[in-house]
């Protein structure tokens, strides 16, 4: 299947819409034409929206995006991909504009059982697989750029993990944009399906080349009992882009999820979290790190639903702000009448390098029961100048001695990546963003 955009309106994303196509089934057709008569309806955010406040998306919707086809040519090569994302040594998926490119890929052998793919192949050979999840009600944040997700993705990453099954290596999905002179929409879907007991590691990188162009992806993460998935997710978009993106996660019980989040490139970035825990004993952890500088704009919303008792969840978000950058962080946490013994915490701390620089920081609780244990708090602030005069009084130049507190604060989120091919590669990154006073104020 292909999709299309409208030519008698230069509607830009309102006016994209999915091509017929006969051969895909009907649940799918229905799922399609759903999402974008959601948007015809609905719209899309504004600042009066509650989640989308401290985000505009006039930028985005003047743009007049083209959606990105299967077959495109490309001027990528594996080396450029090992550069760009990093080689962790496991089974890659590499997708460019979205779509499966296996010559760009590295499968490697996997456990009996255990399935790596593309979100396309198994719509073609066995589509009411997915039926259970593409068709399932959208959660409660939904708007109109999952909607338009729904509609148009048509090929993304497919992972399964049966049941008592551990991948050791790290599973990578690299998405790719390649815009060429026409600014072109991407809408990657994921899904991961980790089966009761099972344990595996997946990381999504995002990179691309080009003036513009629009990531808009969601992964979807299914965790049976007992599993567990460490997730990663590097953003490392061109400046020029935008990237929105969705993560929605339904824990099973006793199982143990983590993501762990940096947010360097686009000119609009969003990365928003959704995890309803409905079932006895599971374990969340959110982890990000945003770094947005020039006139760069990182927007960070986390929903953590508790329904069920005896669940933990954990975030610890922290931005690093420079020149005109601006961030924010807008978690919440709502802890349902049934969910008793909750232990629950949330945490943002945010370093402002320049006096233009800006966050909105909005830690939430709700709390609908007792019997829990709850705390959030959050800290906005600039370098300690005593510090900086303590390194500077042992020789240490004015500049550098600022670039030290500065990856000290970040880094500890660094430390917190336990793939090590991964955390080199993000201590490099984030080493080369801090650097020079790149983020120094004014720049």
């Amino acid at each position: 299947m292909t999709t299309t955009a409208t030519t008698a309106s230069p509607r830009g994303l309102a006016g994209l819409e999915p091509a017929p196509d006969g051969h895909q089934p009907g649940w799918l057709g229905g799922v399609r034409r759903a999402g974008i008569e959601w948007v015809a309806e609905h719209g899309f955010p504004t600042l009066k929206d509650e989640d989308w406040k401290y985000t505009r998306v006039g930028p985005i919707l003047d743009v007049p995006f083209e959606p990105a086809v299967g077959g495109m040519n490309h001027r990528l090569s594996s080396s450029a991909i090992d550069e760009l994302a990093g080689d962790l040594g496991g089974t890659r998926l590499v997708f460019v504009n979205g779509y499966f490119a296996p010559e760009l890929s590295s499968l490697t052998t996997l456990p009996e059982g255990a399935t790596v793919t593309s979100l396309a192949s198994v719509l073609a050979d066995d589509a009411e697989r997915l039926e259970p999840f593409l068709a399932r009600p959208l959660p409660p944040q939904h708007h109109a750029f999952t909607a338009l997700n729904a509609a148009l993705a048509e090929d993304g990453a497919f992972i399964q993990i049966p049941p008592d099954t551990t991948i050791a290596a790290p599973i990578h999905l690299v998405f790719v944009s390649d815009a060429g002179a026409s600014p072109l929409v991407s809408s990657p879907r994921s899904v991961v399906l980790a089966g009761a007991r099972s344990r595996a590691t997946i990381v999504e990188t995002h990179v691309g080349s080009g003036s513009v162009y629009l990531t808009n992806a969601v992964t979807e993460v299914v965790l049976e009992d007992g599993a567990q998935v460490d997730h990663y997710k590097v953003q490392d978009e061109a400046d020029t882009a935008f990237h929105l993106a969705a993560l929605h996660v339904r824990p099973g019980r006793d199982s143990s999820f983590s993501t762990h989040g940096l947010a360097l490139g686009a000119a609009i970035a969003r990365h928003e979290v959704w995890v309803r825990l409905e079932a006895e004993g599971a374990e969340v952890t959110l982890n990000g790190l945003y770094l947005p500088e020039g006139n760069q704009h990182h927007d960070n919303p986390t929903l953590i639903e508790h329904v069920a008792p005896r669940c933990t969840s954990r975030q610890l978000y922290k931005g690093v702000l420079g020149g005109h950058g601006r961030g924010v962080f807008n978690g919440h946490i709502v802890v349902g009448p049934d969910a008793l013994g909750t232990d629950a915490s949330q945490t943002n701390k945010n370093l402002l390098l320049s006096d233009t620089a800006e966050v909105d920081t909005r830690p939430r609780l709700e709390i609908l029961t007792d019997d829990v244990r709850c705390t959030h708090g959050a800290a906005v602030g600039q370098l300690d100048e005593e510090a900086v005069f303590y390194l500077r009084s042992r020789g240490v130049p004015h500049q550098e001695a600022r670039g030290v507190l500065t990856y000290a604060f970040a880094g500890e989120m660094v430390e917190l990546i336990r793939v090590g091919p991964l955390r080199s590669h993000v201590e490099t990154r984030v080493a080369e963003r801090l650097a020079a006073g790149r983020v120094e104020a004014g720049r």
